[in-house]
């Protein structure tokens, strides 16, 4: 099946509409960090104090991004999402009133980590969308996070970009005004889509087989987060770089160009054959990753040279991150996959602010292009974590159910801890099952929804994905 075939079908399956609410919807996550750090800097007069509000909002994304997907997996998407939404939207707005109106640094705080408190994860809940969509295809599933992480790339390549000539044409608040334009219309109706999954039910007993924390997911979160401080890292090295070579507009095309060729690395890995297992491409994607980070230390010469390092780097990001996406649907409870897609956006936030900090520092201190040492040896960790770990027995693959059965619906344990994992060995894949592709997003999701029997008497039965 083709790379184009593979992307028809994915797309077939979610609907063209909702793909488009997603890339709406999580442009504001990736414009509201740099948004608010112009906004405050510019009404304050001081870097500082704009670093402090935007570390605010940092903190409230990494805080409130489990807790918002732990709501989203147990109350559903659709609830979880509109309320987020509009509590995002009214937390922007706030932040610019606040920071305009010259009010204290703590009433600039307050709204700013309401922010990220609320921030409706359109991007870690679309990821678990797909997967329940794709009702354990595997070659469809890849398929659906490869055009998920396209999706995330242009966001987290035009986000930045949108509000930097926003404040240029006119003022940094209005970059920040059209993030909650963005929230208010993306995230709702991205929220209201037909294939937004109901949750488990306010009643719903957790038994010990659904429990979210095991080695396997540990070890997927550490890797994330050193995937993070690489993102950290980069962005301080390109941007004190460019700076010392007297061209500092370039940081921001340079980083941009990053982004670009990670969207092209995103394309080829749906073009992957389902055989060759996750757990391998988790570890040659850590030898590139590791391979290109190194060319950054000899990247000080030039601009073009430090931009096509930055480029090669960007090769190696989105296999990584669409790989332990997918690794993350083997080692937690279906029930919680929102909640655990949220918990590793969080992990790179985490360590993204730690690499920038020790990024700065670094640049002050050392020289620089000094960053990019911390680079090196995080991704040097990413290698070695991924060498001794990432194995098929650690993350065998869950066997394909016919829809309507228990492990269609999410019933299947996850995948234990390691010592159970490498006991069990690989789960042997299912027999393939005859399925048609929905035409049309807004049936895909009564479709491809499977009936769920009741487990207890106080749980409550599955409500229809439709409105």
């Amino acid at each position: 099946m083709s790379v184009v075939t593979k992307f028809r079908s994915a797309a077939r399956l979610t609907g063209g509409g909702v793909l488009l609410w997603s890339l709406l919807g999580r442009l504001p996550n990736a414009m509201c960090p740099i948004g608010t750090l112009l906004l405050v800097t510019r009404n304050t007069d001081s870097v500082w104090r704009g670093s402090v509000v935007a570390g605010a909002l940092a903190v409230g994304q990494a805080v409130g991004g489990p807790l918002v997907g732990r709501l989203a997996d147990r109350r559903g998407q659709r609830t979880v999402g509109l309320v987020a939404a509009i509590v995002n939207t009214v937390a922007i707005l706030a932040l610019v009133a606040a920071s305009g109106s010259g009010l204290p640094l703590g009433a600039q705080i307050a709204p700013a980590a309401l922010i990220g408190l609320s921030a409706p994860l359109v991007g870690p809940l679309s990821r678990s969308r797909w997967v329940r969509l794709a009702g354990g295809d595997a070659e469809l599933t890849s398929s659906m996070l490869s055009l998920d992480g396209i999706v995330d790339e242009i966001s987290f390549t035009a986000g930045p970009a949108l509000v930097g000539l926003l404040a240029t044409l006119a003022s940094p608040a209005a970059g920040l005004l059209t993030a909650a334009a963005l929230v208010g219309v993306g995230a709702t109706l991205f929220a209201l889509h037909p294939t937004a999954p109901p949750g488990t039910g306010r009643g719903s007993r957790r038994r010990p087989a659904e429990r979210l924390v095991s080695t396997p997911y540990v070890l997927l979160l550490a890797g994330m987060a050193l995937l993070g401080a690489c993102f950290g890292s980069v962005q301080v090295g390109v941007t004190a770089t460019t700076d010392a070579l007297g061209t500092p507009g370039a940081a921001g095309l340079i980083y941009g160009f990053m982004g670009f060729t990670s969207a092209f690395a995103g394309i080829a890995t749906a073009a992957l054959p389902a055989r060759w297992e996750l757990a391998a491409r988790l570890r040659a994607g850590t030898v590139l990753l590791f391979a290109t980070s190194v060319l950054l230390l000899f990247s000080g010469g030039g601009v073009a040279a430090l931009a096509a390092a930055v480029g090669c780097l960007g090769v190696a990001v989105a296999p990584q991150m669409i790989t332990m996406f997918g690794l993350v649907e083997r080692t937690v409870p279906t029930a919680r996959l929102g909640e655990a897609m949220a918990a590793l956006v969080s992990a790179i936030i985490l360590a993204q602010s730690a690499g920038t900090f020790l990024g700065g520092w670094a640049a002050d201190h050392l020289a620089p292009d000094a960053p990019f040492r911390i680079t090196v040896v995080a991704a040097a960790a990413a290698l070695l974590l991924a060498a001794f770990t990432a194995t098929d027995r650690r993350y065998p693959r869950r066997a394909a159910a016919p829809a309507g059965t228990a492990a269609a619906a999410g019933a299947v344990p996850p995948a234990g801890d390691a010592g159970s994992a490498a006991g069990a060995g690989p789960v042997p894949d299912a027999a393939p099952t005859s399925r048609t592709v929905p035409s049309r997003g807004a049936d895909s999701a009564q479709r491809m929804e499977p009936t769920r029997t009741r487990r207890e008497e106080d749980e409550e039965p599955m409500r229809p994905s439709r409105a």
